[in-house]
């Protein structure tokens, strides 16, 4: 049967069976607890004696991407004004579960859930910085260790707009009436079908999921880099809508460097694109606080 979502899992992996590899493969962690900090659409994820993280892919694209992270993720630690994790320990699957995993340095920290405008507008320059170094990180390299090409055809606007539009349809059962509208009279009055192409390195999966923030509300890390890819900047550019108020936008880009209006449009599309598919899964799942938070990203994505 197939899967009924785009988020179901091809592969589940148990605590007792993470306890299992973990264990039986890195035995100088056998007396470190084990406990789960959940799952995103790609891998289920566990906090090893609160010192690090095993990340298990549920699907096989993202076992494909760990040669990649092990490849890239040390090098950007040098680089990066943010903490990113350091892969350590290479793991191998079973018969019970196939796929290889790895373990990471723990970066500590909480989602940004129900911030204030205040607490975010903190984080403005510090991103700006982030994505400025992220972005320069040379391509060569990338390429050297198996970073692919794009493959959404985040340029092409008028696809990506038809696509949002049915997702909306999907949504009507778990949105407001206005908060309904108001997406729609956005989506309608895109205009632009499509954008230059650039090339930059990216994060490629940047939401609030992936984010961290310390007791202040501050960003204090950067997570989840499977999706790393060389694309349109516009891909991380959208936590500039989806992340920060309005009002601290101009701090971002103070430090980023200003960007052409055809950037600003397809990042501030992907900030509501983004936020739509975690809502629909959170809501699914009856994750009120993730959904209440993907609807607060919306709403702030889309506003001037």
């Amino acid at each position: 049967m197939a899967n009924s979502n785009v988020w179901d899992a091809e592969w589940e992996v148990s605590e007792e069976i993470a306890s299992q590899l973990i264990y039986g493969q890195f035995p100088q962690l056998s007396s470190k607890p084990i406990r789960s900090l959940g799952h995103g659409w790609d891998n289920t994820v566990y906090l090893v004696g609160g010192e690090y993280v095993f990340r298990f892919p549920r699907r096989k694209v993202a076992a494909l991407l760990l040669n990649m992270e092990g490849g890239i993720l040390p090098k950007l630690a040098e680089l990066l004004p943010l903490p990113c994790s350091k892969p350590l320990f290479y793991g191998e699957g079973s018969s019970e579960y196939p796929s290889p995993f790895l373990g990471y340095t723990y970066v500590p920290g909480t989602f940004p859930i129900g911030l204030t405008d205040t607490e975010r507008s903190l984080s403005a320059a510090k991103l700006g910085e982030f994505l400025k170094k992220l972005h320069t990180f040379p391509l060569e390299v990338a390429r050297e260790h198996g970073a692919p090409k794009d493959h959404r055809n985040l340029n092409d606007i008028a696809a990506r707009k038809e696509k949002m539009l049915r997702f909306l349809s999907d949504l009507k059962k778990y949105v407001s009436k206005e908060e309904y509208t108001e997406i729609e009279d956005y989506l309608q009055q895109l205009d632009l079908e499509r954008v230059q192409p650039k090339e930059v390195f990216l994060h490629g999966d940047l939401h609030f999921k992936n984010m961290l923030v310390d007791e202040t509300g501050k960003i204090s890390g950067i997570i989840d880099w499977g999706d790393m890819n060389i694309g349109h900047p516009a891909c991380d550019l959208n936590i500039v809508y989806s992340f920060l108020p309005p009002a601290a936008r101009s701090s971002f880009f103070a430090v980023y460097g200003d960007v052409d209006e055809e950037t600003k449009i397809l990042a501030r599309l992907i900030a509501v694109y983004i936020p739509m598919l975690i809502l629909l899964q959170a809501a699914s799942e009856g994750d009120a606080d993730i959904a209440g938070e993907a609807k607060a990203n919306i709403k702030r994505a889309l506003a001037d």
